[in-house]
């Protein structure tokens, strides 16, 4: 991703990429920016030496997702460019065919595979928030439950990009990839929202 003016202005044109698969995966890296701060605000302050470990230990985790979830902004809008390109494919003969359809296919399973990615690694910014909504430095609470909803807000909205993609999957050799990856939605969206209410809970208690 270039600067936030010029991806913004992408995202608002017309052309089909980057799109929502980018956005969840941009909703990651914020919620993991935001745990970073608050780390960061955290770390070195006399009041929260007793945490100062544990923060450091978040504080590598929450970098690590932030350069990951960074990088799968555009991974996810190269990945449906090559489901586009795909679909462009020849369709005259009956080998052309066959050989765009084996094309989109695979692509679709590709395509899929990112904004699943991007939900795990969505569902890790959440959980870290919890530890840092309850050990960080409590003048940026609310900043850790911001991280948590725009972590959630990204895992949903790579859920919904999942699947679109495996909805498009009819080649019986990827049956067991369909399988696996709603078998993981639901696992994820389960756990993703019983952490971030977690989280929510305790940081409205802490500011009202």
């Amino acid at each position: 991703m270039g600067d936030m003016n010029s991806f913004l202005a992408e995202l608002a044109s017309s052309k089909p990429t980057p799109g929502g698969g980018s956005v969840a995966a941009l909703c990651g890296a914020l919620g993991a920016s935001l745990g970073s701060m608050v780390c960061s605000l955290t770390i070195g302050k006399k009041k929260y030496v007793d945490v100062e470990e544990d923060m450091k230990a978040v504080l590598t985790q929450t970098e690590r997702l932030r350069v990951e979830l960074e990088q799968l902004i555009d991974e996810d809008a190269a990945a449906f460019d090559k489901v586009m390109a795909a679909m462009k494919l020849p369709k005259e003969t009956d080998e052309e065919k066959a050989a765009r359809r084996d094309a989109i296919q695979d692509t679709l399973v590709d395509a899929a595979m990112v904004p699943l990615a991007v939900m795990q690694k969505c569902v890790e910014v959440v959980e870290l928030s919890e530890t840092v909504a309850a050990k960080g430095n409590t003048n940026a609470v609310s900043d850790a439950g911001v991280a948590a909803l725009v972590g959630r807000a990204g895992a949903h909205a790579a859920k919904l990009n999942v699947l679109i993609n495996i909805g498009g999957i009819r080649a019986e050799r990827h049956a067991g990839f369909v399988e696996k990856a709603n078998a993981a939605l639901n696992q994820l969206t389960e756990r993703v929202d019983r952490m971030a209410d977690d989280v929510m809970a305790a940081v409205l208690e802490a500011v009202t």
